[in-house]
């Protein structure tokens, strides 16, 4: 627009604010005073051109798989491909997950999702007194290369892709899958999928931690090399503002931790010696969806431009793939109620399709019960089909970044960007992600955030229906999914029949080789892929690795 068409738009707009909706105001005063985002941020009566007046097309927006890539990483997006519904999925033990996964399969899933239980995810075995009561609890238990064998039993792994949600232990994971796909012969090179692997944000936000920063990074560099040469079709990290996001932050924290969290990892794998278009391309995010349908949808836009802009501008990146910013989205868990599940399956339908138009290149949908307890077949099922609804009935999928253009979704856009690399700044000023974090910037950020939100909640300034507004009696929940403690017995008797199976000499050697290496600066992954062909347990292979490199201390927050 030209000066004297936005003067023109100002006047008009000027006259309609006086006269129309003057009358209308007084008469019928809005509903509250101020109007704010997810974020808190303000939201205007009505966005019009003068919010967008210095929006350059070509620069901010361009066209879908071209940098910035604000409108898509691909050109033709779903018109070509729908998004994978890759549902998460795992409890018990790997043959009854195994069960699950073939089910998923049958229902239209496209991609395998695998939930750990809490001891896979912190590096010790079923066996171990810390696990006790734990087993299986909140995914799978995995202990061994055996376990990995069950719980892919009858999955082709050249067919499927698979995602894995292990960050300290992921090395370990990724080498268990890389064994099993040797036993079904199936190259390496042939394998898809995704591994957490960020360990940041779990010194920020989530817990499952093992080792002290340094060694992490190292761990972490060391998964870049050797599937870059490798495993060149495997995201060797999903870089996660999903729990960031579940943990209190707002959206606009969410895009600000979670890629100055991706500028650490890129900047750890370049002082190791890597080029940055060697492993920038099969970087992956990890987002949440929450119920602002628009914020949500801008926000996957605007991180989608800021990340294209770091890394062209910052790390000098040259390969258009290295630009991308590829993404997983999950659904909110901390939006789902425990009152009225089944205003949950609406929920997850916002969210659903704030991925979608927001253009996600994956999706899981969180099922109506996972307030009270882990997914029965029968509410995942419903989850999955939600998906299926969007994609096939909707007409959301039909053309590209639809809400783009739109004066309240561009100018969002704008407002998180700037926003999130403010904050990013801050960060930089500090050191960087990991100094932010050891200095506890990010923790406390995030704990602040969190307890406004609570605050707004229980004070009914922030409706959550069926929970704080529109209650009704209700009964107790029935036929829930409960895993019986009897798992972590059948566990114990399964690791105990393994080690009296195995060659526990060649253990031995297989895991001393692997401690030597830990005192050198040898890459890591083949050592551990050796232990783990000879059937060394996680908590084993991890145990070593506790005793090197010494186990991480959480700054106290005060």
């Amino acid at each position: 627009m030209s000066c004297n068409d936005n003067e023109k738009l100002q006047n008009t707009f000027n006259e309609w604010e006086e006269k129309t909706l003057g009358k209308a105001l007084s008469r019928f005063p809005e509903r509250k005073e101020e109007f704010l985002s997810g974020s808190n941020e303000k939201v205007n009566r009505i966005y019009t051109p003068l919010d967008i007046e210095n929006l350059e097309y070509n620069e901010d927006l361009g066209f879908p798989g071209q940098y910035p890539f604000t409108r898509g990483v691909q050109p033709t997006m779903y018109r070509g491909k729908l998004w994978t519904m890759r549902m998460y999925a795992g409890f018990a033990t790997a043959e009854e997950s195994n069960k699950r996964y073939k089910y998923l399969i049958e229902q239209g899933s496209m991609g395998l999702s695998v939930a750990f239980d809490l001891p896979t995810q912190m590096g010790y075995d079923s066996d171990d007194p810390i696990s006790e009561g734990e087993v299986g609890k909140v995914g799978v238990a995995i202990d061994s290369l055996e376990d990995m064998e069950m719980l892919f039993d009858g999955i082709p792994l050249d067919k499927v892709s698979t995602s894995m949600t292990i960050n300290a232990p992921a090395s370990v994971l990724l080498a268990m899958y890389i064994a099993v796909a040797e036993k079904q012969g199936v190259p390496m090179n042939k394998l898809r999928g995704t591994i957490q692997n960020d360990i940041l944000k779990e010194y920020v936000a989530r817990g499952t931690y093992i080792f002290p920063t340094k060694p992490s990074m190292r761990l972490i560099t060391n998964i870049f090399e050797y599937c870059s040469k490798n495993v060149p079709k495997w995201n060797t990290i999903s870089i996660s503002g999903y729990h960031i996001r579940e943990a209190g932050a707002t959206a606009i924290q969410e895009v600000a931790f979670t890629l100055s969290n991706g500028i650490a990892y890129v900047n750890a794998a370049i002082d190791a010696g890597l080029n940055v278009d060697d492993f920038a391309p099969r970087l992956s995010f990890f987002f949440n969806a929450h119920n602002d349908l628009l914020e949500e949808v801008a926000k996957f836009r605007a991180a989608r431009r800021l990340w294209a802009k770091i890394m062209k501008n910052r790390f000098s990146a040259k390969n258009p793939k290295s630009l991308m910013l590829k993404f997983h989205t999950q659904t909110g868990g901390s939006t789902l109620t425990a009152q009225q599940p089944e205003n949950n399956i609406v929920r997850v339908a916002i969210q659903t399709l704030a991925a979608v138009l927001g253009g996600t290149q994956s999706l899981h949908t969180n099922s109506k019960d996972e307030a009270l307890a882990l997914p029965t077949e029968d509410s995942v099922r419903t989850a999955l089909r939600t998906q299926q609804i969007v994609a096939y009935e909707s007409g959301v999928a039909d053309t590209i970044d639809p809400l783009a253009g739109s004066y309240y979704v561009e100018s969002l856009t704008n407002k998180i960007e700037e926003e999130a690399m403010k904050i990013i700044n801050k960060i930089d000023e500090l050191g960087g992600s990991p100094a932010a974090i050891d200095k506890g910037y990010m923790q406390q950020e995030i704990m602040e955030s969190a307890y406004r939100y609570q605050k707004e909640v229980e004070s009914g300034e922030r409706i959550i229906v069926g929970m704080n507004k529109f209650k009704i009696e209700e009964e107790p929940p029935k036929d829930l999914l409960k895993v019986d403690l009897s798992v972590g017995e059948k566990k114990k008797r399964q690791l105990k029949d393994l080690k009296e199976r195995r060659d526990n000499d060649k253990v031995h050697e297989k895991l001393e080789t692997l401690r030597k290496a830990c005192r050198g600066d040898e890459n890591l992954m083949p050592y551990i892929l050796e232990s783990v062909k000879v059937y060394a347990t996680l908590g084993e292979i991890c145990g070593v690795m506790r005793e090197e490199f010494g186990e991480y201390k959480q700054s106290v927050m005060i």
